[in-house]
């Protein structure tokens, strides 16, 4: 009786299943729930041909399995092909050059950076607290909050 009665709606718990995975797979973007999603849809598929249900569970798992190891890492690499590897935000500004504002008082100046932007700066620590002057070359070392800490351009050649 019961297995008359899993072999009648199996369908309902295919569907529930591969709704379920694909909601996953929409917040992940990882290729492995839709893939044992498609292998869910392996099960439904062969449950309408009339078979068993544990039959259905040997389609679908073994179906999820080949695809996760055969066709989501050529998925992966084809994602990944595209992406975008130019340096953003802070990464953009290390190693930018840039020309003294207002002159450094105290090892705090302002200084426009190659990229036209103005920033508050400060002198990094490796450097000695000598007055560095407008118009003088700086390169950015690092960035603390909205802050960027420079050494003058001579002492980053070395």
């Amino acid at each position: 009786m019961a297995t008359d009665f899993l072999n009648t709606y199996a369908w309902i718990f295919w569907l529930g299943l591969i709704l379920i995975f694909v909601i996953i797979e929409v917040s992940t973007v990882d290729f492995t729930f839709l893939m044992i999603a498609i292998g869910s849809v392996g099960g439904l598929v062969s449950g309408l041909f009339g078979l068993p249900w544990w039959a259905q569970i040997v389609v679908a798992g073994p179906l999820s399995l080949i695809l996760l190891f055969l066709v989501r890492p050529p998925l992966q690499r084809a994602l990944r092909r595209g992406s975008d590897r130019t340096p953003t935000n802070v990464e953009a500004l290390l190693g930018l050059s840039g020309t003294v504002l207002k002159d450094f008082v105290e090892g705090h100046g302002q200084v426009r950076l190659a990229n036209g932007e103005i920033w508050t700066a400060r002198l990094s620590l490796t450097t000695d607290n000598h007055p560095v002057e407008s118009g003088e070359r700086v390169v950015v070392t690092a960035i603390e909050g909205a802050t960027a800490l420079v050494v003058p351009a001579e002492r980053n050649a070395l």
